[in-house]
């Protein structure tokens, strides 16, 4: 694109992605998922991603998984965390149920950073269901918990963790860390 050339630190690249976006940007970093039809695991992580951020994004498959899910979404069947070490911000809401894809409840989509090895932090957005407040955009009506309170937590603590993991600044990112450890009405932010 005209004008990015000079802008562009490829340096710092992170991924990040909602969803089965948030799954992709896990494959980046190490995430490893079983092809359904040919049975291979391939490594298709990039070493130009240094970090990410996945938002509601998808848990562990095998039987944790409804029929539905295992029948209509067979990359789900075989995930491994176990090779993931890039740093990343995992964004889970507290009510997202996903009762076609997990028979587990909304701790499914913390599994980025329960199951990950690598050094991550993990925001529970409290009463966040899969749209986390309404995150897909302006004037959107696909979101069942719009809250504008949820939405600027994401994009603040998100925003701290880029600047933060990229190197840029620390001090937002300390600040949402000391703020959300405790009791806050929006959220919880842990690391490991």
């Amino acid at each position: 694109m005209p004008g990015l050339a000079d802008r562009v630190d490829r340096s710092r690249i992170v991924a990040a992605g909602h969803s089965f976006g948030g799954q992709t940007a896990g494959i980046l970093v190490g995430l490893r998922v079983k092809d359904p039809q040919t049975g291979v695991v391939e490594d298709l992580s990039d070493p130009r991603i240094m970090a990410t951020i996945q938002l509601a994004t998808a848990g562990k498959g095998g039987d944790e998984l409804t029929p539905f899910a295992y029948e209509n979404v067979p990359w789900l069947r075989d995930q491994d965390f176990s090779h993931i070490t890039a740093p990343g911000l995992v964004v889970a809401g507290d009510d997202d149920h996903l009762p076609m894809l997990s028979t587990r409840g909304p701790a499914w989509t913390a599994d980025p950073y329960t199951l990950s090895l690598s050094r991550k932090s993990l925001l529970t957005v409290h009463g966040g269901r899969h749209m986390l407040g309404g995150i897909s955009g302006y004037e959107v009506a696909e979101t069942t918990d719009e809250d504008p309170g949820r939405v600027a937590l994401v994009q603040q603590v998100t925003l701290a963790y880029l600047r933060h993991v990229t190197g840029i600044e620390d001090t937002d990112w300390k600040t949402a860390q000391a703020v959300l450890a405790e009791a806050h009405p929006l959220g919880r932010l842990e690391s490991k």
